[in-house]
């Protein structure tokens, strides 16, 4: 493997760290700015919001410019965003520092996904575009945890300035060891849009809103839900979401391992549980171990379900998968922007730091119905349709020369 994926890696690991770790920090965040936790978890949704625009956005601008100069403008996004966080004077400002960071998300892994899988040869595409991912999900278990404990310990502004000296490693990577590809060919934009015009893959993007915002909902007050209701120390907080990102790391290798024998019985199977563990959640919240062990289980079981649902867009959008691919992965955020907003709207309505749970166990139901939709819609379409993708899927595996 090239050392060029390293580079990307290390890029992907900056903007997973930032991403989650705010999660940890919201108390700190809230009581430095003298905001409330709901009020705080605006920085979530801000966050989410600016990679469901960012992600198309970026991916049809990046068309314009070689793919290297792309990825370099996008790190650069994300350094000025965490500065921008790291210095905020009021909450407002530290806000617009979590919006501009976001913008690099959803295109940075899109783009990033087509220079990995560029870098090697055909049989070890997917293994490339595996290996820059992998640093979001290290992110999770390493980045997430120490930026948690670096900013409870050294304060909150400590994390957003190593994190935004991450990116500029990551940077100094891309533009070192990332070579000049060539420009790629003009996007038919007419021709992406029209994958949105497909029933499946409306219903696919639904499903990763709904499904992953249940997730989310919970995730995003864990801080206060551990240290108020389970009993736990501030610093507890960094070792269970070292237990989310292991339950992650895990359930993302089990969902892709799945995806391909059998993508909707997987889906039913991880966003059923997932429903019934989050609705437990309001329980086993009280009981510190019973809270450890059902935080890596939501980590496992929501992160079971993003290979099939993106392997599910991309099926469906095979005429044009790369708009529809950015897209959802800004709808992943679409759901973690929903659901910390409909979390902190029950807990600033009095119902308790677990009531988000609740909110989630639905989203998560909500998703499982949508599935079972798909799938009968998909049956009552018929064996030419599904004859088509088989088809189609076929093509996908075989290796494209350029």
């Amino acid at each position: 493997m090239p050392l060029a994926l390293l580079a990307l890696a290390i890029g992907a690991f900056g903007i997973g760290t930032t991403e989650f770790v705010i999660m940890g920090l919201l108390p700190e965040v809230a009581g430095d700015f003298g905001v409330s936790i709901p009020t705080a978890g605006l920085l979530v949704t801000g966050y989410a919001l600016g990679v469901v625009i960012g992600a198309p956005l970026m991916t049809v601008l990046g068309t314009r410019v070689p793919r290297k100069r792309m990825l370099m403008l996008l790190m650069g996004l994300f350094i000025v965003g965490n500065l921008v966080s790291a210095v905020a004077p009021a909450f407002a400002v530290m806000l617009i520092g979590r919006v501009i960071a976001s913008l690099a998300h959803g295109a940075f892994f899109g783009i990033g996904s087509v220079v990995a899988a560029e870098l090697v040869a055909p049989e070890k595409k997917a293994g490339a575009i595996a290996m820059m991912f992998t640093g979001l999900t290290i992110a999770n278990v390493v980045g997430v945890p120490l930026g948690t404990f670096v900013g409870q310990s050294a304060g909150w502004r400590v994390t957003f300035a190593v994190v935004a000296a991450l990116g500029v490693v990551g940077l100094a990577g891309i533009a070192k060891l990332v070579p000049d590809l060539p420009r790629p060919e003009g996007v038919h934009l007419r021709h992406e849009l029209a994958a949105f015009k497909n029933a499946q893959v409306l219903l696919a993007m639904a499903m990763t809103v709904l499904g992953f915002g249940g997730v989310f909902a919970a995730i995003t007050y864990i801080a206060p839900m551990m240290t108020h209701i389970a009993g736990f120390a501030d610093g507890s907080v960094t070792w269970l979401l070292v237990l989310f990102g292991l339950g992650m790391v895990g359930g993302n290798l089990v969902g892709g391992k799945f995806a391909d024998r059998a993508l909707m019985p997987m889906l039913y199977v991880s966003l059923g549980a997932l429903a019934v563990v989050l609705a437990l959640f309001t329980l086993t919240a009280h009981n510190k171990v019973a809270a450890a062990v059902t935080i890596a289980l939501i980590g496992a079981l929501g992160f079971a379900t993003v290979p099939p649902l993106q392997k599910r867009v991309l099926d469906q959008a095979h005429g044009a998968p790369t708009l529809a691919s950015a897209v959802n992965i800004g709808a992943f955020n679409l759901g973690n922007a929903l659901s910390a907003w409909l979390g902190g709207l029950v807990i600033a309505a009095g119902l308790g730091y677990t009531s988000p749970n609740w909110v989630g166990a639905a989203l998560a139901a909500a998703a499982l119905v949508l599935a079972f939709l798909s799938a009968a819609l998909e049956r009552r379409d018929g064996a030419p349709r599904s004859a088509v993708a088989s088809q189609t899927a076929a093509e996908q595996r075989t290796p494209v020369h350029h």
